[in-house]
């Protein structure tokens, strides 16, 4: 039996996104822009109920498509505000729609999303050398710089935290335990 991070044993859900997605550096700017959707409506809450809800986002969100989500009208909001098979939180879908603006703004200004984003870890994965659980840092000095540089940029939802989930999700930092088997595999 392999030896992983105590927070993706809860159930299969966690131990395949564990498995196979946590910490993976990710360079495709559609999947980064799910992520930064997914991290958002996770502020406040556990990424197991976002997990959960991962493919109502897909189907309610266009698959995360940044260029279709940036056009929505009011009547989609309102739509959105209303699918229960998603978190309903109004704050959060207008931020959702203004956030695919503002990457789609960023992708015009940078080429990529990835250009920009990966730039603040001169484009290679900070590996991280935790033993316990305990030591992961909810925020660092660097998730407090991206979040001040994506806030002035009208970004919302974006804060410290938030920003070092997402560095966590998409492989900017590998924060597997040393014990993990993900740990050297990802590396």
């Amino acid at each position: 039996m392999c030896k992983r991070c105590a927070w993706g044993t809860k159930n299969e859900l966690m131990i395949k996104y564990h498995d196979e997605e946590w910490g993976v550096p990710i360079h495709d700017d559609d999947k980064l822009f799910e992520f930064f959707v997914l991290e958002g409506f996770q502020a406040g809450l556990s990424w197991q109920i976002v997990l959960n809800k991962r493919e109502n986002f897909r189907k309610a969100f266009d698959h995360f498509n940044p260029q279709k989500v940036a056009t929505y009208s009011e009547d989609k909001i309102q739509e959105l505000i209303q699918d229960k098979s998603i978190i309903r939180n109004q704050q959060k879908i207008r931020a959702c729609v203004n956030n695919a603006q503002r990457f789609l703004e960023v992708q015009k200004e940078f080429g990529t999303f990835d250009r920009y984003i990966w730039k603040f870890v001169d484009y290679k994965p900070i590996l991280n050398s935790f033993k316990t659980i305990g030591e992961l840092p909810a925020k660092t000095d660097l998730s407090d710089a991206i979040s001040k540089d994506l806030k002035a940029r009208g970004f919302k939802f974006v804060g410290s935290t938030v920003i070092y989930a997402h560095m966590q999700a998409t492989g900017m930092v590998n924060d597997h335990l040393v014990d993990c088997f993900r740990y050297l595999e990802i590396q």
